[in-house]
């Protein structure tokens, strides 16, 4: 009964408020400007009304942290949505630098098709109710035998209206003198419940759904304000260059109305002064100095008498060119050398210790060929390395001892492959000893010496990698002086001078720089026997790592190992006594070989 009476109470408001546009009676506003009620909205209720747009504006900041929120994921429909992508490059064009394109997509687009009505977010009913009509008594009702005036209903709605309004209207007259009640069927329209997330029906809607009326504009507003701020701050740097190369900077779009002077010359150094600035957007304004005075030489009456002297030339001598002669240059000779010193000086020192001094050099000689026409290549270098270290009263020992050269002659197949021949070289320049040994040496020069030749392809990926495979190879390990040096050492049989190796030889090497001041090479040569044991493949892999210092000194890390199963170290038992085989002989075996340097080193390059 309660319910029914609070719908009675809020159509009675509603109708005697628009009295003239529901009732068949013609009542005068003026007449009814004491019954106006207080209006629904004022009392949380909303009522069918058309309803202006309010004004939207948004500063930079508002706008950028507005459409942050609204280009979140959970909004779209579809995450890649075309308006979804362009409103997520403006945001990232505002928060950086400048944007193009996407102003244009933004100008264009259909932003009627995002909008939703206002009242799509209430839940509307209709309710037919009957509602009092009071009218003066100097008014003639018509007849309506239908209608009965309820005494007792009347002063019900009487009571319930002015108790319900008598704190808003004091000065409401329910019952005015002399006047009548009767009661009218009325259809309302009445707000029963308010939608926090509204969808649109169209097919192209971007959005899962909408929290408030007037969202999209909203969006609107938000992206033009993004857009004018955008095109307010992105400026392009224009440089003007003139006859004297000066370079003059003009900013397109700035909008700073500042303008810069530049001179225009002519091929006789005549100037002119120029004002350049921009004066809108994208557009560029040229200005002449003020109080410049252009005087145009007056054009000469005509003299008969005037003549020209005219040289006849023979354009035959000017056709004729000396044909230069050019040279080619098809070889390179660069160098390089490093030099390395390490020294410690020790005096009364109780923690005990030894003076020592170390020197090596590592020297490179290049030479190579490129003849571009015939596509025939050719890399050659010959290399010493040597270097002595001295302890105490201990004098100068051999640590470091190599002369090796290496030549390759290629000629061009197909893609990066290309037809190889190469040759190396490897022995040393002095005398080598097991120390402490220093009476029995093991080598000496060009003993022993090994000699590499192979035929097949060569594969550079890059400037910096190349990879050698020469299936058709002959290894060949000499030792000439078999009275001093022992050539079983390195393989060769006792009653023999020479070890032939026939096989297959790869070589691998790259040059790898993982910063501009390191650097580091890697030269690999492997060589595997087609008779002997191929299984056992003999390694020699050569690593320098640089990390240069200045233009001349570089600290320098050099590792060298070897495996070669052809030459055998003899094997020490726990007390360092060599093992003995049941024949009586001493016990050998082939072992890795490692050889590390590590120091400041010297480079120069020419």
């Amino acid at each position: 009964m309660r319910y029914k009476i609070l719908i009675f109470i809020i159509g009675f408001y509603f109708i005697v408020k628009y009295s003239d546009g529901y009732s068949q009676n013609i009542v005068s506003r003026d007449e009814l400007k004491n019954i106006v009620f207080d209006s629904l909205s004022a009392k949380g209720l909303i009522y069918m009304k058309n309803r202006e747009k309010p004004d939207i504006e948004l500063s930079k900041d508002q706008a950028l942290k507005y459409l942050q929120s609204k280009h979140k994921i959970y909004y779209w429909k579809n995450p890649d949505d075309p308006l979804r992508q362009a409103i997520g490059q403006l945001l990232f064009f505002a928060s950086n630098n400048p944007f193009d394109s996407t102003r244009y997509f933004l100008d264009n687009y259909s932003y009627d098709s995002i909008n939703i009505p206002w009242d799509k977010f209430y839940v509307w009913n209709k309710i037919k109710v009957k509602m009092p009509v009071i009218l003066s008594s100097r008014f003639t009702l018509p007849v309506n035998t239908t209608v009965k005036i309820d005494t007792a209903l009347k002063k019900n709605i009487s009571d319930s209206i002015k108790s319900r309004f008598a704190d808003t209207i004091p000065e409401l007259q329910l019952k005015p003198r002399g006047s009548l009640v009767e009661l009218k069927d009325t259809v309302i329209m009445v707000a029963t419940d308010t939608l926090n997330e509204v969808t649109s029906s169209k097919s192209g809607f971007p959005f899962w759904y909408y929290n408030w009326p007037y969202e999209s504009d909203s969006i609107v507003v938000a992206i033009n304000t993004l857009i004018s701020f955008v095109e307010n701050r992105d400026s392009l740097e224009v440089n003007l260059k003139g006859s004297s190369n000066k370079v003059t900077p003009v900013w397109l779009n700035s909008k700073s109305e500042r303008f810069v002077r530049f001179w225009i010359r002519n091929e006789y150094s005549d100037s002119v002064m120029v004002w350049v600035g921009s004066v809108s957007r994208n557009t560029l304004g040229l200005f002449l100095e003020k109080g410049i005075l252009f005087l145009r030489p007056l054009r000469l009456s005509n003299f008969s008498d005037a003549k020209l002297k005219l040289k006849t030339i023979n354009k035959e001598s000017l056709m004729k060119l000396n044909n230069i002669p050019i040279k080619l240059k098809y070889w390179k000779f660069p160098s390089e050398s490093a030099f390395a010193i390490n020294q410690a000086s020790l005096s009364n020192w109780v923690k005990g210790g030894e003076s020592s001094i170390s020197v090596a050099m590592d020297v490179t000689k290049h030479a190579d060929y490129y003849d571009q026409e015939h596509r025939v290549f050719s890399n050659n270098f010959i290399r010493l390395k040597y270097g002595l270290v001295g302890s105490g009263k201990t004098p100068f020992r051999i640590n470091l001892d190599l002369l090796e050269t290496n030549s390759s002659l290629n000629q061009k197949a197909f893609g990066k492959f290309d037809l190889s021949a190469i040759m190396l070289i490897k022995t040393q320049i002095a005398k080598g000893y097991n120390y402490p040994n220093d009476s029995i040496p093991v080598s000496k020069f060009l003993n022993p010496i090994i000699f590499t030749i192979g035929l097949g392809l060569d594969y550079k990926p890059n400037k910096t990698t190349s990879l050698n495979f020469s299936p058709i190879s002959y290894k060949i390990t000499v030792v000439t002086d078999t009275a001093h040096i022992n050539q079983t050492t390195y393989g060769i049989p006792h009653n023999r001078k020479s070890l032939h190796e026939p096989g297959v030889s790869i070589l691998i090497a790259n040059e790898f720089k993982p910063s501009n001041t390191i650097a580091i090479t890697n030269r690999l040569q492997l060589f595997s026997n087609y008779i002997h044991n191929p299984q056992n493949i003999d390694i020699d892999w050569e690593m320098i790592a640089t990390q240069k210092i200045s233009w001349f000194a570089d600290m320098r890390l050099n590792t060298n190992l070897i495996f070669d199963d052809d030459t055998k170290t003899v094997v020490f038992d726990k007390n360092n006594k060599p093992e003995l085989r049941p024949d009586g002989t001493q016990k050998k075996t082939a072992r890795i070989q490692f050889k590390e340097l590590f120091g400041l080193s010297f480079t120069f390059k020419f």
